[in-house]
């Protein structure tokens, strides 16, 4: 029976020699990630469920990363901080990247990659539901509920159905201008915010594996915008030596079969794609850049799991070098490793931190920071009826704070661009 790549990892993982979509079975949990937000409570409902004194199932397999509510003077949020140190000192845990220790990361789902939590073949769940970004690295990845999550700790195991897989193949060679925003900005507006639902989207394609490791998580990350089970890209050598950089952990990849059935398949012809935007409230409601230059914008901003790479920080200096933004304009590093590559990459003598700090961007630590509203005083929140364009992942009224406020998501080269002008603008316009 051929199967794809989603049924492969879940039928070894659940010991059987195949499994078939809808079918409900046992999966062993390679890997369980928590952070801040969800992580005390699901502590919680484990104690709870399993005893006071009950010890999770295996602390190597457990990963706790504080980094949605952290750099905030919000009493609430700093006491779910307190209640992790509680948990892992409790546990003796060894793999907690505590904020202010020299342990700290920054946002989980980069932080997952960057310590060789992400390995071929496996299975990851997190409480977040942008865990799916790990299945850029060919791995079953997905976001669980607190309960669930609860339910792995004690006993490293989780119910699931096989999800249907839908097949998305980007042909050609990409332009220089576009990116993996762009490409994920395309296919969600193709089949809807609902049109994978509980499905596995597995990306193919020349366009794809064109694409760096980094890139290639951004496609993964979004792919619950369209209501996906999880997303998944077949791992390569570029795979293969990202992970073997960061880890000794042995792993087996699996590869979807020639035959494989799929749900649906699309194909989308990359050279004829232009920059892409999401335009207020929806992640589908896309738009090209071309089609909405000129809209006025109050706010710029940089940031977040799918949109703080190495790689768009270059990208945004690579427009911003010389030049100096008009509006507000906020870059948040997705994590600690980030911010250390953007003061060592230099651009002709000048490092990637400076030529953004020059041309008037606001850079702040490692975090989600606004990509989910956070408290009053979070980095670069929004607060009224602000027009902002953002290399987030959500644009829902409320997502970056204020309800009144109007998000269009995009690529950090069209983020920048529109920076210089204050107004949505065409990077192809200001790219050399």
């Amino acid at each position: 029976m051929s199967m794809t790549i989603t049924e492969k990892i879940l039928a070894r993982s659940a010991g059987r020699e195949r499994v078939s979509p809808g079918e409900n079975i046992w999966v062993n949990v390679d890997i369980l990630m928590t952070h801040d937000v969800c992580g005390p409570p699901a502590a919680q409902i484990f104690k709870r469920e399993f005893g006071e004194k009950a010890k999770v199932w295996d602390k190597e397999k457990l990963v706790i990363i504080p980094d949605h509510y952290i750099f905030t003077s919000d009493k609430h949020a700093n006491r779910n901080v307190v209640l992790l140190r509680e948990f892992v000192a409790e546990q003796a845990l060894p793999h907690y990247y505590d904020v202010g220790s020299d342990r700290y990361k920054g946002v989980c789902h980069m932080a997952l990659a960057e310590e060789g939590f992400n390995r071929p073949g496996t299975v990851l769940f997190g409480t977040d539901s942008h865990s799916c970004t790990s299945g850029a690295f060919g791995m079953f990845a997905t976001g669980v509920g607190n309960t669930d999550a609860a339910f792995i700790m004690g006993t490293g195991k989780l119910w699931v159905k096989v999800p249907e897989s839908m097949r998305f193949i980007m042909e050609g060679e990409m332009p220089s201008y576009l990116t993996a925003k762009d490409l994920i900005l395309a296919i969600i507006g193709e089949i809807g915010v609902d049109g994978a639902t509980y499905r596995a989207m597995e990306f193919d394609g020349e366009a794809v594996f064109g694409l760096s490791i980094e890139e290639r998580m951004t496609l993964t990350n979004m792919a619950i915008e369209a209501g996906g089970k999880n997303g998944i890209i077949a791992p390569d050598e570029k795979t293969f030596e990202y992970v073997r950089a960061r880890t000794d952990y042995p792993f087996i990849p699996l590869y979807s079969d020639p035959s494989a059935r799929y749900h649906s398949e699309y194909r989308f012809d990359v050279t004829k794609l232009e920059p892409m935007v999401a335009k207020p409230h929806r992640p589908d409601n896309k738009a090209f850049v071309s089609e909405v230059a000129g809209t006025k914008l109050d706010q710029c901003y940089i940031g977040s799991c799918t949109g703080g790479k190495m790689e768009d920080f270059i990208m945004a200096a690579q427009v911003l070098r010389g030049r100096e933004v008009v509006v507000p304009t906020y870059c948040v590093p997705a994590t600690t490793h980030v911010a250390k590559l953007m003061h060592e990459t230099l651009m002709e003598g000048e490092s990637v931190w400076d030529i953004l700090e020059r041309a008037g961007c606001r850079l702040t630590h490692a975090s989600c920071a606004a990509c989910l509203g956070g408290p009053v005083d979070t980095f670069g929140r929004t607060h009224g009826t602000e027009n902002v364009i953002s290399t987030t992942n959500r644009n829902f009224p409320g997502r970056m704070g204020s309800k009144q406020s109007s998000v269009y998501l995009a690529s950090a080269y069209t983020v920048a661009a529109s920076a210089l002008v204050g107004a949505i603008a065409d990077p192809r316009g200001v790219l050399v």
